[in-house]
């Protein structure tokens, strides 16, 4: 969302690619590469290209890295090695330490996205919680009209009530502000995807139910089975399963 805001605001055309692409491509990805480069030279208005998951074939050079690797390395220094009026580069990695120095060295400013403190969870589940279940308006009327477009869970859950389609709107019972900051505080260490996913399940609760009504008590189990769920991750992670 940063890149895509930096191109908006510089007046810059976009793309996307994932680093995760490149190494599948072998002996082509160098070639490739340069073509991409080429590309984004000829854009008019100048061209911020994403590089999600940057590490993924921009990794520290060794004795572990394969020649096509190596190669599409070689290629992203080579068209990267002085500054161009023509495109920018923004990286993204969970593992900045993973990246050839080469890479670091060229890149001229490096931001931080943390997790979300407490007050930032607040706002992102309050969101989330205005957005997807208590929208009402013209907007909710033509979500409501278009079931397909609901995430599948919801779609699952409202089927096995019976229900043709989900478009009766939920109804929030006792979630207000004070739950939301409850579980803004039980939630340490969640990401804004994790976030949204529970603001989901509490969706697809509320749709699974008789009333289609999010109550406190229905909010709370999402709550806790999420904070179970990410334990259990984090254990994995740590090498310590949870479950």
């Amino acid at each position: 969302m940063a890149a895509k805001r930096l191109a908006r605001t510089a007046g810059l055309d976009y793309a996307i690619l994932s680093g995760g692409d490149v190494a599948p491509l072998g002996a082509a990805a160098a070639p490739a590469l340069h073509a991409l480069f080429d590309w984004a030279e000829r854009s008019p208005k100048g061209l911020l290209l994403f590089i999600d998951e940057a590490d993924a074939f921009l990794g520290r050079r060794g004795p572990q890295m394969g020649e096509a690797t190596r190669g599409a390395l070689n290629a992203a220094l080579f068209r990267t090695g002085d500054q161009s009026p023509d495109f920018c580069l923004v990286l993204a990695t969970n593992r900045p330490e993973d990246l050839d120095p080469a890479v670091l060295d060229r890149m001229d400013e490096a931001l931080l996205f943390p997790l979300p403190g407490q007050e930032e969870r607040e706002s992102i589940l309050s969101l989330y919680l205005q957005s997807y279940i208590s929208r009402t308006g013209p907007a909710a009327a033509a979500e409501a009209a278009n079931a397909p477009s609901r995430p599948l869970s919801v779609r699952i859950a409202a089927a096995l009530r019976g229900r043709a389609r989900p478009a009766d709107a939920v109804t929030l019972d006792g979630v207000g502000p004070a739950l939301v900051a409850e579980a803004a505080a039980a939630t340490a260490g969640f990401s804004g995807r994790e976030l949204a996913k529970l603001v989901a399940s509490a969706q697809a609760a509320a749709y699974a139910a008789p009333d289609a009504r999010l109550t406190a008590d229905r909010w709370r189990a999402v709550v806790a089975e999420k904070v179970a769920e990410h334990a259990a991750r984090r254990g994995f992670v740590e090498g310590k399963p949870a479950w």
